[in-house]
């Protein structure tokens, strides 16, 4: 803790009373109703929606294992920080089914459009993917942090990180999530953007950098043979966990729920797209800096995990490394805040709710408090096991997601545009889907012991982009194949839940919700998006 100065901590201090400030207001405004507790009374603007997307997004595990996946692999894993173009779909092409369906929840939108197993099934999957994909990475990326950063002993530092999360996150519910995630996003957003101008300046500005690193770790496109990132597929299975992720994922669709209307939720998503795009520079940039100064011998890097908080201590000079301190407080606290919720919401909403049909208001906020609990304590019990997967935080990360990603992203993009497929199909694929995506990954952990060559072996060892486009070619094939062969939905049940189905007064509601600015902004993105591919392929810096 010696590194951090009085004026450091002076700033910390400051923001963490700002974001007690905060929290007080919200569990003051609270009304303790499942509307108001769980999605903010729905009446929050673009704005709002934005930062908190980009917030619950970009958490521990970016800072700590993007910048780490940087500094071991180069750029290719940007490919999953451009998704901005995938946040754009979800505010034009999700969002009006979404709203006009007044869910708290993916799993209840999934059954209003099939059935209640399909929606039991997701809130199963969604529940399990939080404690070995979020609850648990980021616990462990917020202690590393701890003791990287503070010097606080690795589990003393995830004890601190989830009581003090939990304190405003159980009392004020979303609307105290939301409102601090607004302000910790720009704090995260600041502070990483000065180690990244104060890295550049260490190695001599942009140019130098582009010259000190290896072709291969400026290439986004890796070779077919790479055993790691082959660049086909990354390309194809990035999207799929994108899509999972961005655009049916609880916790950040979560945001798009509490909006004023559908024109607020939209902008949000587009405001998130822009957003978005500052990791790739803030948080992998920062570790090829940290490469090319480890290689220069200025600093040491003995675990690419540890790459940003090495940074900051080593090039941040005294006074500005309580912005970095306060931006990793922001990531900490922002990225667990809406697991929290989110794992709250989906067990009290689709779980004890539908259990309990006659709960009062109460009984259901206190249930959730409960659940979130029971959550991060899964996910601190999980943590032992996911150097098994892949030593690489950011990359346990993706391969993780893209054993669970696939056959969700199947059900939700293919349920909004074929009216023709129905409950069936999507049950028997996500049942199918899931049950090989977790076989891959426990067999996966276990993989030193299976004889090598043989059929388990192979499976547990193939490379995980491949086992994502695979998986979700099968789980199309599923739900395509079983629907064909059992009756069609009736009009009734999918009126208004495909784009079919939607009546002309809501597509004129819809029409009526965007003008030409808006599509502007989210035409900028992709542009900007290509042009990034571009500079980071072989056409590029990396020929």
């Amino acid at each position: 803790m010696q590194f951090l100065g009085t004026i450091d901590w002076i700033f910390v201090v400051l923001y963490l009373l700002v974001i007690a400030g905060i929290s007080v207001w919200s569990i003051r405004k609270s009304k303790e109703t499942t509307s108001d507790y769980f999605l903010a009374n729905r009446n929050l603007g673009w704005f709002v929606i934005g930062a908190s997307i980009l917030a619950s997004n970009v958490g521990s595990e970016h800072i700590v294992g993007l910048a780490g996946s940087a500094a071991k692999s180069g750029t290719v894993l940007g490919h999953y920080e451009l998704h901005s173009y995938i946040v754009l779909i979800l505010g034009w092409v999700f969002v009006p089914f979404y709203l006009r369906s007044s869910v708290y929840t993916m799993p209840e939108f999934l059954e209003k459009r099939f059935n209640p197993q399909a929606r039991r099934l997701l809130t199963i999957i969604q529940l399990i993917s939080y404690v070995i994909a979020k609850a648990s990475v980021t616990i462990f990326a917020g202690a590393l942090v701890f003791n990287q950063f503070l010097g606080v002993d690795f589990w003393t530092g995830a004890i601190i990180l989830v009581i003090v999360t939990g304190v405003y996150t159980v009392l004020g519910g979303l609307h105290a999530v939301m409102y601090t995630e607004a302000i910790q996003a720009f704090v995260l957003l600041a502070g990483s953007f000065l180690l990244l101008i104060f890295g550049l300046q260490e190695v001599g500005g942009w140019d130098q950098l582009m010259t000190a690193l290896p072709k291969e770790k400026l290439n986004m496109f890796l070779p077919l043979n790479d055993p790691e990132f082959p660049w086909l597929g990354i390309l194809f299975a990035s999207p799929i966990v994108g899509v999972w992720y961005w655009c049916t994922d609880q916790h950040i669709v979560q945001r798009c729920l509490a909006a004023k209307d559908e024109k607020e939720a939209r902008r949000g998503t587009i405001f998130a797209a822009l957003l978005k795009l500052l990791p790739f520079f803030i948080f992998l940039i920062p570790g090829l800096i940290a490469y090319v100064l480890h290689q220069q011998g200025k600093i040491e890097l003995d675990d690419t995990n540890t790459a940003f908080p090495v940074m900051v201590k080593a090039i941040m000079p005294v006074g500005l490394r309580g912005v970095l301190a306060g931006g990793l407080l922001a990531a900490l606290m922002a990225s667990l805040a809406s697991v929290y919720n989110a794992c709250s919401t989906l067990y009290t909403i689709d779980i004890y709710k539908k259990s309990h049909p006659h709960a009062s208001e109460k009984e259901l906020v206190r249930v959730g408090r409960i659940a979130t609990g029971v959550i991060v304590l899964l996910g601190m019990a999980w943590i032992p096991l996911m150097g098994r997967v892949d030593s690489g935080l950011y990359n346990y990360l993706q391969s993780v997601q893209s054993y669970l990603a696939p056959p969700i992203s199947a059900v939700f993009l293919l349920g909004v545009f074929f009216r023709r497929l129905n409950a069936k199909g999507a049950y028997t694929s996500m049942v199918a889907g899931f049950i090989l995506g977790m076989a891959k990954l426990t067999l996966q952990l276990v993989h030193e012991d299976l004889t090598t060559g043989s059929f388990l072996h192979q499976f547990a060892t193939m490379n995980f982009l491949y086992f994502c486009i695979w998986l979700f070619l099968f789980s199309i094939a599923v739900f395509v194949i079983v629907s064909l062969l059992t009756p069609a939905p009736s009009d009734e049940k999918v009126r208004g839940l495909t784009f079919a189905t939607t009546v002309a007064e809501d597509k004129a509601a819809s029409r009526a919700s965007w003008n030409a600015t808006d599509v502007a902004w989210s035409i900028l993105v992709v542009i900007i998006i290509v042009a990034v591919m571009l500079y980071f392929s072989p056409l590029g810096v990396a020929g």
